[in-house]
């Protein structure tokens, strides 16, 4: 099987383009954090990426992004609709999507083997990306998952709340994943787990966190297919306020023992768009990067 693809969720970036913070510009050739995604992606051994849109969004997409890309990678689209659930169900109530594992639930026709997947607001940086493709590599011989985690301190700019999975590790493997607020202070962090029967808790700066990068056995369509099958299982007002989580569908398929999830852990600095000042931090950062040569003056132009 083609274990070679790369599944970014974007639907989030909606039907317009414009006023967007996770996609303006980073660079002087009108470049979005995503373009540096799949730079990464493509120069550390991936073949194909599949991005997780709004039909809306299509031709858009192509004209803003996908242009840029197919010379050099294959590039599909699949789009995350409201009514591709695995039960019939009365959605006309909702608005948003059913959350990031249905993401990557819509991504399963595009997707032959173990494949990656990412946030398309996210900069991971590109040894993340070498990593995440060894992921594929060891999901196809072990069918074993494997998160690219970050030291909590490299995901943060600044003290501000955010929302991470923390990651608790056992002989070399993951084997719970906990979705909290996480405050940062001087020399520790405070995580409160959105799961409100666990009591909140302390964790040192260098506590590994997901990010949302994950290989994955192709198996994991299934897995997801049922968690899914259980989540609309619950009230009706339960099932339209809440979401169906990766990290959660991946924390209940450990605890089953039904998939293994390592850890590999990055050095590399993420950056987002939070704030409208952090865009000149990520642009100062890409400068910096450039004249580092870790990245050419012009991408996809070598």
């Amino acid at each position: 099987m083609n274990s070679d693809t790369l599944v970014i969720m974007a639907a989030g970036l909606g039907s317009r383009f414009g006023g967007l913070k996770q996609i303006e510009p980073i660079d002087d050739d009108g470049n979005f954090i995503l373009h540096y995604s799949a730079y990464d992606a493509y120069k550390a051994g991936f073949k194909k990426i599949v991005f997780v849109i709004k039909e809306e969004s299509l031709e858009l997409f192509k004209e803003k992004v996908g242009k840029k890309l197919e010379k050099f990678i294959d590039v599909e689209y699949a789009f995350q609709k409201m009514d591709n659930i695995p039960v019939d169900f009365d959605y006309s109530a909702r608005v948003a999507p059913w959350g990031t594992a249905h993401a990557i639930y819509c991504a399963k026709d595009y997707v032959k083997g173990s494949f990656a997947f990412i946030n398309a607001d996210d900069f991971y940086g590109k040894e993340s990306f070498k990593l995440a493709f060894k992921g594929l590599k060891h999901a196809d011989e072990t069918e074993e998952a494997t998160c690219i985690a970050f030291p909590f301190k490299n995901s943060v700019w600044g003290n501000e709340k955010v929302k991470r999975a923390v990651l608790e590790e056992q002989n070399g493997y993951i084997v719970n994943l906990i979705e909290s607020s996480i405050e940062a202070f001087s020399d520790y962090a405070e995580a409160t787990p959105l799961d409100t029967s666990i009591e909140p808790f302390k964790i040192k700066l260098e506590q590994l966190v997901s990010m949302n990068m994950f290989s994955l056995p192709h198996k994991a369509f299934d897995i997801i297919y049922r968690d899914m099958v259980e989540y609309f299982k619950q009230d009706r007002d339960t099932i339209l306020k809440g979401e169906i989580l990766i990290p959660i569908v991946l924390r209940n398929a450990i605890a089953s023992g039904e998939l293994k999830l390592i850890k590999d852990g990055t050095s590399e600095e993420w950056m987002g768009m939070t704030y409208k000042e952090d865009l000149e931090k990520i642009k100062n950062k890409i400068r910096e990067y450039k004249a580092q040569g870790i990245y050419p003056e012009h991408l996809f132009e070598e």
